[in-house]
């Protein structure tokens, strides 16, 4: 969101939440599929807790990274517009 937000403030809110997305896209979903794969160990081993664990974090970490990050919240931004930045800073007098 911080790339998104640095992208807004130059190019506007819809054209900034498509190149935060294209250019960090890859980096978030790679790292979201090795921590759903380093969960997912868990699933293999026998004791059935552990198992069931693994396989409840590494799902949530997969929906997470295939559907939150990458159509909710960029849809989210991109319906609020700039008024998902509020409040950014104080103001002085």
């Amino acid at each position: 969101m911080t790339r998104v937000r640095e992208e807004s403030a130059k190019i506007g809110t819809r054209a900034g939440v498509i190149k935060g997305l294209t250019v960090t896209g890859g980096v978030i979903t790679s790292a979201g599929i090795v921590l759903a794969a380093t969960f997912g160990v868990l699933g293999v081993l026998p004791l059935v807790f552990l198992a069931q664990l693994g396989f409840a974090v590494a799902f949530g970490v997969l929906l997470d990274t295939m559907i939150v990050r990458t159509i909710l919240v960029p849809a989210m931004v991109h319906d609020i517009g700039g008024k998902v930045w509020w409040p950014s800073k104080l103001q002085s007098k």
